[in-house]
């Protein structure tokens, strides 16, 4: 049998082997990050356009947002304890640097990301405490990432997370190979980049866990990932459904309600595939150019002039309530959900 340990980063241990995942925009803030970290798991703050509540959000998106990642972690550290924090901030950002420079200013414990390959993290983090966690999806990327961290800033991950194409949100993934994911074999990479990242931390002496995440949903899904090698798992959709969860209630009802065939690859205006709900939103989407207002500077891979649709409004119209305006990013496994949980509940189902 399997045994469940707790989950070691650096000097950081969590209880519980489980990280939530960070959901933008607006899904996963302090509320839902603060519960996580408080029963023992790892809680994540996404900094997706954190400062949408913030009045001066239109005007000035950047600022509000980097005031916002401060509050939010003060918020989180209220509701956590001395539970563990992170915040998932994306390489694509616009002013990466500065996101990230803001979370390290409010004492977070570790930044996760990904969206492309964050190659220039140790130096933005610099001599910060705070552990620095990319995510890959292929052992490419994680040997790219590693051997560049090695030679140009003499260190190593603290732990890296592996996203499956069952991921929800955007994904390192061809819309090709998610129309025919049984194809990928994905298991056999996942076993090379576990391999690849133990080679590495042996010869350096040091521990580096790997993290599996996109399609966990249950403890059986942990214990699959466990047996493989993995030190823990990460998983968002069903914190969707807590009561701690950040987003609308709206929101939550539209994942209880969905069905599996409602679970559909979405083209996204910043250029990459996603998963999300099908809606009339998604539809509408398919037939032309949504008008939309002024950019919130959200990634730098969306050029407001061509985009379909401003991604931003449609995920803060999904946060708020909004259904007809909404996009409405989830996993893969968001049609299981039959009800609202509490996060105690769902933790404690992982635990040692």
């Amino acid at each position: 049998m399997t045994e469940v340990k707790p989950l070691k980063i650096g000097e950081l241990v969590a209880k519980v082997p489980l990280i939530q995942g960070g959901m933008g925009v607006g899904i996963s803030l302090s509320s839902l990050a603060g519960a996580v970290a408080a029963e023992g798991a790892v809680g994540v703050i996404s900094t997706a356009q954190i400062g949408y509540r913030e009045a001066d959000f239109d005007e000035d998106p950047i600022g509000a947002n980097l005031r916002a990642i401060g509050k939010e972690i003060r918020r989180a550290r209220e509701i956590a304890g001395g539970g563990i924090l992170g915040v998932n901030i994306m390489v694509a950002t616009r002013k990466y640097e500065d996101y990230v420079r803001a979370a390290v200013d409010a004492g977070i414990d570790l930044i996760i990301s990904g969206a492309g390959l964050p190659m220039e993290l140790p130096r933005i983090a610099g001599a910060a405490k705070t552990k620095l966690v990319p995510i890959v999806s292929g052992v490419k990327s994680v040997q790219v990432i590693m051997r560049y961290w090695l030679k140009k800033y003499d260190r190593l991950p603290d732990a890296v997370i592996i996203e499956g194409p069952l991921a929800g949100g955007h994904l390192g993934f061809s819309r090709e190979q998610l129309d025919n994911i049984e194809a990928l074999r994905y298991d056999e990479e996942v076993r090379a980049i576990i391999e690849h990242v133990e080679a590495a931390a042996a010869a350096h002496g040091v521990g580096i866990p790997v993290i599996m995440a996109g399609g966990v949903y249950t403890r059986e899904d942990m214990l699959h990932y466990l047996e493989m090698g993995a030190s823990g798992v990460q998983m968002a959709t069903r914190f969707v459904t807590t009561y701690e969860c950040d987003a609308s209630d709206t929101y939550k009802q539209a994942y209880i309600d969905a069905k599996k065939e409602d679970i559909v690859i979405v083209q996204s205006p910043v250029g990459m595939p996603g998963r999300a709900i099908r809606n009339s939103f998604v539809e509408r989407a398919k037939e032309g150019r949504m008008p939309h207002g002024r950019c919130h500077l959200c990634v730098s891979t969306c050029d407001p002039a061509a985009t379909p649709y401003c991604i931003t409004d449609a995920l803060v119209n999904a946060v708020r309530g909004n259904m007809d305006d909404a996009l409405l990013f989830c996993g893969a496994n968001a049609w299981r959900a039959d009800g609202l949980e509490h996060v105690k509940d769902i933790v404690d189902e992982f635990r040692p």
